[in-house]
Formats: structure tokens, sequence, C-alpha cells
């Protein structure tokens, strides 16, 4: 029976990983893909590992372990990926409106003489 919790709960974060995948090719721009890849990834990731566990209990520590370390470096590197995206001005979506980040950023200086 835990073998069979285990593997269905492996199964599930295989799918979401999976998900994520074809997220990340169907998505339109650069912020939707990040924000799926993300977010499905860290379910999927966080899904393997507890199944993994339930399969392996002498692993438990270790893999809760990994399960903090994922909810911490995910959003962190979503986040650092977001801005790059931003300042390196990549092609918006044309559905996009509202620039929030660009209106909050303040003039670069002006180079033209005086």
């Amino acid at each position: 029976m835990q073998q069979l919790i285990g593997s269905l709960i492996v199964l599930g974060g295989a799918v979401f990983l999976l998900s994520a995948g074809l997220g990340v090719l169907r998505m339109p721009d650069s912020y939707n893909r990040i924000q799926t890849g993300t977010k499905a990834s860290t379910l999927g990731t966080i899904l393997v590992l507890l199944g993994l566990a339930v399969l392996h209990p002498e692993w438990t520590w270790k893999l809760l372990i990994l399960i903090f370390f994922v909810l911490l470096t995910n959003p962190v590197s979503s986040h650092a990926l977001a801005r790059a995206t931003h300042a390196a001005r990549t092609s918006e979506d044309e559905l996009m409106v509202v620039d929030r980040l660009d209106e909050s950023e303040p003039e670069p200086p002006s180079t033209e003489p005086r």
C-alpha cells in the first residue's frame, strides 16, 4: 500500500512537471513562460520529493530539506529571470498594456551635450 501511494504521488509530480514543460512551450511571451515554468515545476518537484519520502522513509529528513530549498530558490530565481528579461527589454506580448516596473524606474540621465 505504501508503494502504491508513493508511486501515485510521484506520478502526480511528473504530470505537473510535464505540464510545466508544455506551458513553457505554449505561452506567448517571456513573462508567462517564467510564471508557468516556475509554479508548475515547483509543485511537481515537491510532489516527486514527497512521493520519494513515502517510498523511502529513511530519506525523509533529507528530502524535506530539499523541499525547503526548492521553496526558497524557485521564486527567487523566477524573480531574477523576470527582472533580467525586463532589463533586456525583450519583446512583450501585444496584450500587455501596463508596465508598472517601467513606471517606477527613474529615467536614465541624458548623454546629449548641453
